[in-house]
């Protein structure tokens, strides 16, 4: 009997929120991995037991990032996870929902000799994104390494990821800090991937977070990004349940449908290339969990970053209502 009166009761809760569809959500993240299962959702409709109309908004920088969710730009947001932390911590109404990707930075270079950080030593390394995620992760590692970031190598800083392709492709530069799909889409746009017969132009090195495992002695993963609600949605519950179910359930089929969600993500962000995010999703880690599952990670990551870099995080450790 009791089992029955909370399945009506549980009906009756679904059917109410139905009813009470909202009249639009906004959706926002960068042309990174983390975004593309948002493609997904959309196209599919997955939302629509929730909302009449949702759409999708293209933040560029970290900047940009910032400014949506001080400003409302979106609902719900993909982001760095310490840029998370930082707003929370300086008092933004943002929430992290949950933490989708575990690794998706390496080095691109033409020297293929060179796999380690260490084996950048003296080198001149494009980077984007001056003090976030790229540049944060990368000194991090070379600071537990025993290395100076600033005195053992030569960081030429530009505004995005695409800056950097551009430099490595035109040969400007021949190393360049780069995330996924970015790193996929130059080795295709050189002809380096799949490899050529004589000699490719670029190649992998390895990816940051199999360095992070090795310098810190923990599983080679780093919490790196995931989505956030923003603003008076965070207080709906039952919406926030559904944007989590759909985006694991649209995480699933990007990774599983790489040649569709290459062709899909082309469509929201025409900078892409097919082929290349197709590639990129063998080398990145995916895997959406819940932010209170994923706080163990989260709090080591945030921890390294408060001992020596604490403004990345806004000077602490966000208490418990930044996890979802």
């Amino acid at each position: 009997m009791i089992k029955k009166l909370s399945l009506i009761v549980a009906l009756l809760f679904t059917i109410n929120a139905a009813a009470q569809k909202l009249e639009k959500l906004v959706l926002s993240g960068p042309m990174a991995s983390v975004s593309h299962p948002l493609f997904h959702m959309i196209e599919t409709g997955a939302l629509d037991d929730v909302v009449k109309k949702v759409e999708f908004r293209l933040w560029k920088s970290p900047d940009e990032l910032r400014a949506f969710t001080l400003r409302g730009g979106a609902d719900f947001i993909a982001v760095p996870t310490n840029v998370g932390a930082n707003l929370y911590n300086k008092g933004v109404n943002i929430k992290l929902l949950n933490v989708s990707v575990w690794g998706i930075l390496g080095i691109l270079t033409r020297d293929k000799t060179k796999k380690t950080l260490k084996d950048f030593v003296g080198c001149e390394i494009a980077m984007p994104f001056r003090a976030d995620m790229p540049d944060i992760i990368f000194e991090e590692i070379v600071k537990a390494q025993g290395l100076n970031p600033k005195k053992d190598f030569k960081l030429r800083y530009l505004n995005s990821p695409i800056d950097a392709m551009q430099m490595l492709i035109l040969r400007r530069v021949d190393h360049a800090l780069l995330a996924e799909p970015a790193i996929s889409i130059a080795l295709r746009k050189t002809g380096s991937f799949p490899l050529k017969l004589i000699a490719p132009d670029l190649y992998r090195s390895d990816m940051l977070e199999l360095e992070w495992g090795k310098t810190f002695k923990v599983d080679t993963k780093i919490p790196e990004a995931g989505m956030a609600v923003v603003g008076d949605i965070s207080k709906n519950e039952y919406v926030l349940k559904r944007f989590n179910e759909e985006y694991a359930k649209s995480m699933a089929w990007y990774k599983s449908n790489p040649k569709e969600a290459g062709a899909l993500a082309v469509k929201y962000v025409k900078m892409l290339d097919a082929n290349g995010v197709a590639d990129s999703i063998e080398y990145v880690q995916l895997d959406v969990v819940e932010a209170k599952n994923a706080k163990k990670d989260l709090e080591f990551f945030f921890d390294i970053l408060k001992k020596n870099n604490p403004k990345s995080i806004g000077g602490k450790l966000p208490d418990d209502g930044f996890y979802y």
